[in-house]
This record gives C-alpha cells, sequence and structure tokens, in this order.
C-alpha cells in the first residue's frame, strides 16, 4: 500500500514538474507594450483595482511591468563583496543625480535614516535636533535611540515645513558635562505631517548656514525630494547643496518595490556601508532590487508632476466641500499628498469614522463611486490621501463624488 502512494506521488510530481517546465518561457518586451513609463496603469488589488481605490500612500505603488522586466534580466553579483553591477551603477546613478560623492543602496527608508544618524552621531552621548512633526522623530520606533543610542531634541516646526531657526538656535548645548552633545540637524523634504510642503532653496540655505555657523552637518530625509523637486522643476541636486547627507526613498511615488539611496561624501558612504552590514542591510545578489531602483530615478520621476496635478484636483474638491464640515487648502497643495480636516460637529465624523465608512463599498450606486476608497486617518479630525502613478483623474473624481455623498446622508 505504501509502495503504491509513493509510486502515486512520484508520478504527480514528474506530471507537475513537466507542466511546469513546458510553460516557463521568458518575459519579452511584448508582454509589457500595454504600457509607457507615463500610463504604466495596470491596475492592481493593492493600488486601484476594479472596486478599491487606494490612496492611502504611494507606498502601495505596484512596480510597472519594465521594472518587473528589468528585474528578471538585471546583472548580479554579491554585493556585500561590492560585485553587483547593477547596485553599483544605481549607486552611480543616484550619486550623480544626487551632486553627491557617493551612494550607497539601502532596504528601506526607515534603515536609510537611522544609517545617516549612525554615522554622524559616531559617539556615545550624540544628541541630534530635529523637527517636532518629522517622520524620524514619530514614526520609526524611536530607532535613533533604541537602536542608535541618539538623544532627540524637538524643535518647532512651521507649517511649510520649515523649522523655526530661533528655537534651533536655542536648542543646541553648551559644552557641560550634564548634558548631551549637539551633533547634527536633521530636516525633511518633502514634509509629510504638513501635507508635502516642499523646503524650497532659500530656505534650505538659510538653515544650511546656520548648520555651518554651529560646526554641526545637515542631514535630510528626503523620502519625497523627486517630489519636490518636481514641483520646483529644478534637479533634484539644487535641493542638496549645502547638505551632508541624504535618504531618499525609491518605493514610495517613483514606485521600485523595495529600497532606498542614501548619498553623502566618500568618508560617510564608508562608515554608512559598515553600519548597513551592523543592521543587517549587507544584501547579496541585490541587482534584481537595484534595477527596478534604477528605473525610479531615471524614468518615474520624471512624471511626478502628474500625481501633483491629481492632489491638486483632490485638495480644491475636498475644500468645495467646507459647507459639509470638510476643508483643504488647495493653495498649499504643493506635491501628491493631500490632508483634509473635518468638523465633526458638522459633518457627524471623526477621521476614523469617514475612514471606515469610505472604505465599504456603496451598494447604493452602480458607478465609480460606489468604490471602496482606502485612506488613512492621521488624527481625530484630519485624514491624508496620497496620490501616485495607479491613479486617474476619473479615480479623484469618483473619490470626490461618494466623499461628498457620504458627508450629505449624515
Amino acid at each position: 500500500m505504501v509502495c503504491r502512494l509513493l509510486g502515486r506521488a512520484l508520478r504527480k510530481a514528474a506530471n507537475a514538474a513537466d507542466v511546469v517546465g513546458r510553460g516557463q518561457r521568458t518575459i519579452t518586451a511584448a508582454d509589457t507594450s500595454c504600457c509607457s513609463h507615463q500610463h504604466s496603469r495596470c491596475m492592481s488589488s493593492t493600488a486601484s483595482s476594479s472596486r478599491s481605490v487606494n490612496l492611502k500612500s504611494d507606498t502601495v505603488t505596484e512596480p510597472t511591468p519594465e521594472m518587473r522586466q528589468a528585474m528578471l534580466t538585471a546583472q548580479v553579483g554579491d554585493d556585500v563583496y561590492g560585485e553587483d553591477p547593477s547596485v553599483d551603477k544605481l549607486q552611480k546613478t543616484a550619486a550623480k543625480m544626487f551632486g553627491m560623492e557617493k551612494a550607497l543602496f539601502v532596504p528601506s527608508g526607515t534603515m536609510g535614516n537611522l544609517i545617516s544618524l549612525m554615522v554622524h552621531c559616531w559617539e556615545r552621548g550624540a544628541e541630534v535636533l530635529l523637527g517636532d512633526r518629522c517622520h524620524i522623530l514619530l514614526f520609526e520606533q524611536g530607532g535613533l535611540s533604541q537602536v542608535a543610542g541618539v538623544h532627540p531634541r524637538e524643535v518647532k516646526t512651521f507649517a511649510d515645513g520649515r523649522l523655526d531657526l530661533d528655537d534651533l538656535r536655542s536648542k543646541v548645548r553648551e559644552d557641560d558635562i550634564h548634558y548631551p552633545v549637539t551633533s547634527l540637524i536633521c530636516l525633511e523634504n518633502t514634509h509629510n505631517m504638513f501635507g508635502g510642503r516642499v523646503l524650497r532653496p532659500d530656505a534650505i540655505a538659510e538653515i544650511s548656514s546656520v548648520a555651518k555657523s554651529l560646526h554641526l552637518p545637515l542631514h535630510v530625509d528626503g523620502a519625497r525630494i523627486f517630489n519636490a523637486a518636481a514641483a520646483l522643476d529644478v534637479p533634484v541636486s539644487e535641493l542638496l547643496v549645502g547638505i551632508d547627507s541624504v535618504s531618499v526613498c525609491l518605493s514610495k511615488g517613483l514606485a521600485a518595490p523595495v529600497g532606498s539611496v542614501i548619498g553623502g561624501s566618500e568618508k560617510f558612504i564608508h562608515r554608512a556601508t559598515r553600519v548597513r552590514k551592523l543592521l543587517g542591510g549587507g544584501l547579496r545578489q541585490a541587482g534584481v532590487l537595484a534595477a527596478p531602483g534604477l528605473i525610479a530615478l531615471e524614468v518615474m520621476s520624471k512624471r511626478l508632476h502628474e500625481d501633483h496635478i491629481l492632489a491638486k484636483r483632490l485638495s480644491e474638491g475636498c475644500h468645495a466641500m467646507k459647507e459639509l464640515g470638510l476643508d483643504s487648502s488647495p493653495e498649499t497643495t504643493e506635491t501628491n499628498i493631500v490632508i483634509f480636516s473635518l468638523d465633526k460637529a458638522v459633518c457627524g465624523y471623526s477621521a476614523a469614522e469617514l475612514v471606515d465608512a469610505l472604505g465599504e463599498e456603496d451598494p447604493s450606486v452602480a458607478d465609480e463611486s460606489g468604490k471602496r476608497f482606502l485612506l488613512f486617518a492621521i488624527s481625530d479630525t484630519q485624514v491624508r490621501a496620497v496620490t501616485h502613478y495607479q491613479l486617474t483623474l476619473a479615480d479623484i473624481e469618483a473619490f470626490l463624488a461618494r466623499l461628498r455623498r457620504t458627508l450629505s446622508r449624515r
């Protein structure tokens, strides 16, 4: 009996292997010709399926067909030994675009920021000055303290993402054995919690001058810095003049599946490579991830203005619903993030309640506004929506129609 069962299992395995073998083939350009980089909107269950539109974040973007093809054909090597040609090309391209000496591919933006802080704050007892609403402080699990042993000190941030320089100067420690040592200043561009606001070159130059006068290095959390560059129609290097290091995310609006790139001086990146290995970020045949990252930098960065147009329309539509207890600021919607506020006394919803309501299908209508619309409540009174390449103007109009109908029913 056992022999018969074993023989049957072996025959099934052999048949399955034969089917798989006959079905394997190389993906060709013809397989991906349905999409150009400008309109690669092959909708998915994650970004914008037939019954849902995902506005939670630009991190939901899936790799384009061109990226998938590049992953399949990428040249690879062991990147821990510096032998992966695709990673090397990505890093050299990024460094050139940043206007910096070197760049380093890392698994995530959180790791990119942590590595950068650890390099700048190499000695124990260091303190970093950073905005009171920045991503590093709020959404990276306090890694600068629990992993790096660095003490954070908050600086007041204006609504346009700039640090209050008077407050910053007052937070610099004097040389006293009771205090940590002020070692770094951090910026964020664009600024997530202020609706994707852009730090302009004049503001960056001002704080860079202050940092130099204090003999402090300057790091930029530039997760969406290519959005900032697109909004100003300038090369990203223009936003990094006077900056000592930057971490740039490839997997948000740029749509790569994984990864970030940090940039800095040759000495900085040499030390950053050591820290990356320490944190478990040393990848082996990483070329399959670097290849789509290169497309993210060279191709997807050129279309970000399309996302900004959608965000502006979304913000205008929300602003037009003030009588329903909802408001937004189209004049300050500069990139792909829209934050709209709710007056529960008027609209009858908290942010979480509205997000839940919009996250369900509306069976009362048969048009596109009946879809599920996925958003993110960032406080009890504020909701965030983020546009990206897998959304269309039709998606935004359908969302606004659904939003108005939902608010009108209360």
